[in-house]
């Protein structure tokens, strides 16, 4: 694995991929989405591979990482949830009622309702040949849970956040049954594999400090705390693992304490202050320019990647020492890829050490 990513080390630049770097914005991928349906790409693991590589391969040289293509909400599906792409997320039987967690099914054989998901790790890696590392993910607990009772996405997660105010036993309950299938799946991918882990708390913003800190931030400690001694047990090394808890940025000094080695903030806290909230641990931070700069132009893009550049690298006590360059969220479908291609170059060109800010 690229030493780059060793939290805390000195490099003369700083590391840098995307969310969903692999997906709709790019034509190749969009070809390949006009022969076949979502979840059809995510459950072939010569599919998964090639467009998992897609963007490496446009962007060779530029990318630090490659990210295998699947969804978060495959483990829903293996959890027995009917899940389709229509164009977004449906799940058909939400879970209305506690009474319907007799639904899930009471174990799942990750290797049985996943594994395509292993066998395409392990396809990837072997395709990269090593240029850069792999990075697997899972959703956090709190997210699945939500998309899991929504039935989809929400502006307000009216009835997520209903049942932990209901239902709060009936919640915490389910919450880590959902985390122990992500250790179980997370597990899974690094012996096939990956090099790096993310886990996605896309909807940790939507909870307060106090509601974080009772109902995301213990799932998310098992997780962390969980793989670690499963990966020790098995003699396999541990790999680095970032925690993405977008808009949870009034809780960063919570997410620190949940055991990962990389926190992802987006693009609504400075750097700074993200530094600030965690103080003198050796978490290295990964982020975190809004994704819609990519749409304003090359004088914009390299603008607000200086500027960027120069709040990561900033001086004094609270300054990140150490950063994955990042988008504060997904790249969105409708950004030119030569747009991302120069906000690759402008991360290169003033993350580098000497560059003048």
């Amino acid at each position: 694995m690229s030493s780059i990513f060793n939290s805390g080390e000195e490099t003369e630049r700083a590391p840098v991929w995307v969310m969903r770097q692999a997906g709709r914005y790019l034509p190749e991928f969009r070809k390949v989405r006009e022969q076949h349906e979502f979840f059809e790409i995510c459950r072939s693991p010569d599919l998964a591979t090639e467009v998992t590589l897609q963007p490496t391969r446009r962007y060779a040289g530029l990318l630090d990482a490659a990210i295998i293509f699947s969804d978060i909400l495959v483990i829903p599906q293996a959890m027995g949830m009917e899940v389709l792409m229509n164009p977004g997320p449906f799940f058909p039987e939400p879970l209305n009622t506690p009474a319907d967690v007799a639904k899930l099914r009471k174990h799942v054989d990750v290797d049985k309702e996943l594994g395509y998901v292993f066998a395409a790790i392990t396809q990837t890696r072997h395709a990269l040949k090593g240029q850069v590392p792999l990075i697997g993910f899972s959703g956090a607990p709190w997210t699945l849970f939500a998309y899991m009772i929504e039935g989809g996405g929400s502006k307000t997660l009216q009835k997520a956040k209903t049942w932990l105010f209901q239902y709060p036993e009936e919640s915490q309950a389910l919450l880590m049954r959902i985390a122990d299938v992500c250790v179980d799946y997370l597990f899974g991918q690094v012996k096939a594999g990956a090099q790096l882990l993310q886990i996605f708390d896309s909807w940790a913003g939507e909870l307060s400090p106090h509601d974080f800190a009772t109902f995301s931030l213990p799932s998310l400690q098992h997780i962390a705390t969980s793989l670690r001694a499963r990966l020790a047990t098995a003699n396999i090394q541990a790999v680095p693992m970032t925690l993405y808890p977008k808009g949870a940025n009034m809780s960063l000094a919570t997410c620190a304490a949940a055991g990962y080695d990389v926190l992802g903030i987006d693009w609504c806290v400075e750097p700074s202050h993200a530094r600030a909230a965690i103080q003198a641990t050796p978490i290295a931070i990964q982020g975190n320019l809004d994704p819609n700069v990519l749409y304003a132009g090359r004088d914009a893009i390299e603008r607000e990647v200086k500027r960027m550049c120069r709040e990561f690298k900033g001086q004094g006590a609270n300054a990140p020492k150490a950063w994955i360059a990042n988008l504060g969220h997904g790249i969105t479908p409708g950004v030119d890829p030569e747009d991302l291609k120069w906000f690759f170059e402008c991360v290169h060109k003033y993350s580098a050490r000497d560059a003048v800010l």
